[in-house]
């Protein structure tokens, strides 16, 4: 150990000595001895070749453990809580950390222009450098975070040496990346370009990882070029100077200068392709996409061909710009109490004690007086939220909140008071993103049709203390848009063919048959249903 109290490595062995004693089952101590690992390196490195050599194995292991930490805030309600904001900021400065070692190694290495090997040498040393500040960009995706200022300068600036030393095509290997063939540096550039304009925001987690996936796997389909025609500006550019990805060349600020576009005509004939496999039966996993449905497959390939050969995506409907304010809750017995203007109350028939209003009662009981209506809870007050509507169209609206509030999960249903209307609407976070400030951006997407509020519960052969009543939502038939009648319910209520009770405002209770799943997400299942 030095002074500081990091190990000392001072060559080879050393320093592999050091990799091999990681204790990989305890991801929060390997990550630790990693992150010493590293800072040991920059500190005080060894020789440019030696420091090249451990970087590269230190790669697996790292990239195990920082997996496994990602485990504890991806998918996760967005702010992160204090635990899972501290395993984000150690994962991304285990990658900046990575960058700036490649960095240094490269700094380090002694100029031999002339050699073969120096050029791969200095291609690989820029992949990784790309790769890594590429695995920052993912990170913020998979935390749902906005991308911290100088990112995309970063990115391109490594690109842009590639370019200058000649190597952006030099094949490169990479074993976290593939075994069977090779990459380079304008790959894993364009892998990113890929994955950012699939709105990786917007896309499940389960989504933005098969995103990810099929952008490196196509990546080096993807041609990169400078704009040698001062006639034809292409739809999109990625400018070298400007802190931004592909973005419409319709915005760029001198599409000549530093800009490049992108040649996708090869990547759009091979996602065609996969489609035309997919549709005559072969599966997913026989193409090499994916453990995953074709159906499924099927339906993501479709979004992303629009993007990925950069072909402007219509609107369905207009958006219009707002300043308005619209009031939100969130969660099932505050949407409920929104919708209905009253609090959810059981029947008689389903008033057993639940074991904590039992133990209230067993502890509490001598206070009721008799004659007097036992109050078990006391009367819930459910919040409201106001959040600003930064635009809106005949389908949802973006909605914006600065610090403070309830967590927001992708893809869960919010209860959604229009600043224009009177009534609460539900509605699916179907984007969403906290920004720099810590406050959240949210898309919505509303489900169709005014709901009602009602009560629902398994049917049970006999009845007495059955199940209680779950809040629950109906939503009515729009002919007009050929959407049939369907019941909005918790998760784990659905089942196909399942017989559920259903309790009406007016307290009256009848039974209906569950039958296809038409939407789901994060916190509850829309289906259809027949009355029985």
């Amino acid at each position: 150990m030095t002074e500081t109290g990091l190990p000392e490595i001072s060559d080879l062995q050393s320093g592999t000595d050091y990799l091999g004693c990681l204790p990989l089952a305890d991801p929060l101590l390997a990550e630790r001895q990693l992150t010493h690992f590293l800072d040991a390196l920059l500190a005080s490195p060894p020789a440019s070749g030696v420091l090249r050599v451990l970087l590269e194995r230190a790669r697996v292991p790292l990239f195990v453990v920082e997996e496994e930490m990602a485990r504890y805030y991806q998918n996760k309600a967005v702010p992160l809580a204090s635990d899972e904001e501290s395993c984000f900021q150690q994962v991304l400065s285990a990658w900046r950390k990575m960058a700036k070692a490649y960095a240094l190694s490269a700094r380090l290495a002694d100029p031999d222009e002339g050699n073969p090997q120096f050029s791969v040498l200095m291609a690989t040393i820029l992949h990784r450098c790309l790769y890594y500040t590429g695995m920052v960009i993912l990170e913020h995706y998979r935390a749902r975070r906005e991308l911290p200022p100088g990112i995309w300068l970063e990115l391109h600036g490594y690109y842009a040496s590639a370019e200058e030393w000649g190597v952006a095509y030099t094949p490169v290997e990479d074993v976290l990346e593939s075994k069977l063939q090779a990459t380079h540096c304008a790959a894993a550039y364009t892998q990113l370009l890929l994955v950012d304009i699939a709105s990786p925001y917007g896309s499940t987690l389960r989504n933005l990882g098969l995103i990810r996936r099929w952008a490196g796997m196509w990546a080096p389909l993807v041609s990169i070029h400078r704009l040698d025609d001062d006639l034809e500006v292409p739809s999109y550019v990625v400018e070298l100077m400007k802190d931004a990805p592909l973005h419409p060349a319709a915005t760029a600020d001198d599409p000549q200068a530093d800009a490049r576009r992108l040649e996708t005509v090869r990547l759009g004939l091979q996602i065609n392709h996969m489609l035309s496999q997919l549709h005559q039966r072969m599966t997913p996993s026989q193409l090499g996409l994916a453990e995953e449905t074709s159906g499924h497959v099927i339906d993501l390939l479709d979004r992303l061909l629009r993007p990925w050969t950069q072909s402007a995506s219509p609107r369905r409907f207009r958006r219009f710009s707002s300043q308005a304010v619209a009031r939100v809750a969130v969660g099932f017995e505050a949407m409920h109490f929104y919708v209905t203007g009253k609090t959810f109350e059981q029947p008689e028939s389903a008033g057993a004690f639940s074991r904590g209003e039992f133990e209230q009662l067993f502890t509490f009981g001598d206070r009721a007086e008799p004659g007097q209506e036992l109050a078990i809870m006391s009367k819930k007050v459910f919040p409201v939220e106001e959040w600003t509507v930064i635009n809106h169209s005949a389908n949802g609206f973006r909605l914006g909140r600065s610090n403070g509030g309830a967590r927001i999960s992708h893809g869960q249903l919010m209860g959604i008071c229009p600043h224009d209307g009177s009534r609460f609407l539900l509605a699916q976070a179907t984007w969403l993103m906290q920004d720099e400030k810590g406050g959240l951006i949210v898309g919505v997407a509303t489900l169709p049709g005014m709901p009602a509020g009602i009560g629902v519960r398994v049917a049970v052969a006999k009845t007495g203390l059955g199940e209680r009543f779950a809040s629950a939502f109906l939503l009515p038939p729009l002919s007009a848009i050929g959407e049939e009648g369907s019941i909005v319910l918790p998760h784990g209520v659905y089942l196909a063919d399942r017989i559920v009770e259903i309790l009406a405002d007016d307290g009256s209770v009848g039974q209906v048959r569950l039958k296809h799943s038409l939407q789901r997400g994060a916190d509850y299942d829309r289906v259809s249903y027949q009355t029985l």
